[in-house]
């Protein structure tokens, strides 16, 4: 036998609304009395019985922890900015429930193994320790997403405001990108260098959006009145944050003149292991964006098009 005390009639009903809806053991019987419930079952019944009761207290009480830990470690935070923590924490233990949820389980079970009886919030308070922690690491982790996602929106907004409200340099870019490297182009297919000096640019973040930083710094110099974005690969991070950046100054392509050369011409030849695509006698370094016919460098500025490309090749 084992009993199992609430500490008041909400706690004793939320239980009991738990054990109607979720109750399956059918070697385990028990009864209800005030503020407490008795079980009775074998010790062939144990383990089912401890990982039944494990479950309770995760579905009940984690997020009523979860809050309870944000109200004492970020009260500073305010109750919407705590609510919108407490949803990015839900989201991140779920991807983590088996580790900790094995932990509450293996601690419920050494106790009622060994104890005829529990004080339900007595046994969460101070025998679920190692869970605790896990729960205080993960919400952490929610926080710094929140930070991270706030300056983010922020540095959007910021970038959104200052191209809606300076004039265009440039009336076209296109932006090809594939395998998370980019070329731009411009209207009339050049090659636009990308500006790699960290002192001069202007519009990058503390935030890393991508290894594309020094592109997006490029195009936001040039302020284009149109990007058109030329996917080659799986779109990711950066062309989202592109996408939100410029918004109906955007559009994506899929399968042009310009899509379909890159295709044709890197998509299948690429070196994964070393990032370098080699089609017949060219090799294109991406890591060191350099070009080599027959082992000879060739100045990227002698490549201004994609035509030229061509006759090169």
């Amino acid at each position: 036998m084992f009993t199992l005390f609430l500490e008041n009639s909400k706690e004793y009903n939320e239980v009991c609304s738990y054990i109607s809806k979720n109750f399956n053991l059918q070697d385990v019987k028990f009864k209800k009395e005030k503020n407490k419930i008795i079980f009775t079952f074998d010790v062939s019944s144990l383990q089912n019985f401890s990982l039944f009761i494990s479950n309770l207290i995760i579905t009940i009480y984690e997020r009523k922890l979860i809050k309870k830990i944000i109200k004492k470690n970020y009260f500073y935070f305010s109750d919407y900015e705590q609510l919108q923590i407490s949803n990015i924490s839900s989201s991140i233990i779920d991807d983590n429930s088996q580790s900790k949820d094995d932990l509450v389980f293996i601690s419920v079970y050494d106790y009622i193994k060994n104890n005829p009886s529990m004080i339900l919030s007595g046994f969460i308070n101070f025998r679920l320790k190692d869970y605790m922690e896990v729960l205080e690491y993960l919400v952490d982790l929610s926080v710094n997403n929140f930070i991270i996602n706030r300056e983010y929106d922020k540095f959007i907004t910021l970038l959104r405001d200052y191209i809606n409200s300076e004039p265009s340099k440039i009336d076209i870019i296109n932006l090809v990108y594939l395998n998370q490297e980019a070329i731009l182009l411009d209207k009339n297919k050049n090659i636009i260098p990308i500006d790699n000096n960290i002192v001069d640019s202007k519009y990058l973040s503390d935030i890393s959006f991508s290894n594309n930083d020094y592109v997006l710094n490029t195009v936001l110099n040039l302020l284009p009145n149109k990007l058109y974005v030329h996917v080659l690969s799986q779109e990711d991070e950066f062309l989202k944050t592109l996408k939100n950046i410029f918004s109906n100054k955007i559009s994506f392509c899929y399968d042009c003149e310009i899509c379909n050369f890159y295709k044709t011409t890197f998509a299948d030849s690429k070196n994964k292991s070393n990032n370098i695509i080699n089609v017949k006698d060219i090799t294109f370094d991406l890591d060191k964006m350099e070009v080599y016919k027959n082992n000879d460098k060739i100045n990227l500025i002698g490549i201004h098009n994609v035509n030229e490309a061509i006759d090169l090749i």
